[in-house]
């Protein structure tokens, strides 16, 4: 019997999405979700949104999508922001702080390209540990819990009103 030598595991990197990963992303999201994913008010916010990959990561294990955040330009009110969601992490990935990596990544692409605020749905427990708190101004299409749409904001800002299309007059 041959000895094979030792290797340490792929290294994770984390890198901008980009079209070859859509096939291996919405796998991960159907495993992450289920088909529940689709009757969600973040659902209805991706339904107008404008896709930002510039602003959006997946992170790769051994050339494999092990996790992904999505970032969307919208509005609240008359402000330009983003919108985070979804986010997934593989099951095997989800107690190594994956997800608050990826989370991290996507809030600092979006506070150096200048957006103003990030307004997510989620859990206030995870996502308070990486700077997000309540946005009770903030309503989205369909219902939600407003104690689980979120903010987390790199101005002083007010965030009020309906998530919605970023017109052109409103691109940051």
């Amino acid at each position: 019997m041959s000895l094979q030598p030792c290797r340490p595991p792929p290294a994770l990197i984390l890198v901008n999405e980009a079209p070859a990963h859509g096939a291996e992303i919405e796998a991960l999201l159907d495993r992450a979700f289920g088909p529940g994913r689709f009757a969600k008010a973040s659902e209805r916010v991706r339904e107008f949104a404008e896709f930002a990959p510039e602003l959006s990561f997946c992170a790769l294990e051994g050339g494999k999508v092990a996790g992904v955040v999505r970032m969307w330009r919208v509005a609240v009110g008359d402000q330009p922001i983003v919108f985070l969601g979804p986010l997934a992490v593989e099951e095997s990935e989800r107690r190594s702080g994956l997800g608050a990596m990826l989370v991290e990544r996507a809030c600092e692409a979006s506070r150096a390209a200048g957006e103003a605020a990030v307004v997510l749905v989620g859990d206030l427990p995870y996502f308070q540990r990486v700077g997000f708190e309540v946005a009770p101004g903030v309503d989205l299409p369909g219902p939600v819990d407003p104690k689980r749409v979120l903010s987390r904001r790199f101005s002083d800002v007010a965030l009020a009103g309906m998530v919605r299309p970023r017109t052109r007059s409103l691109r940051a």
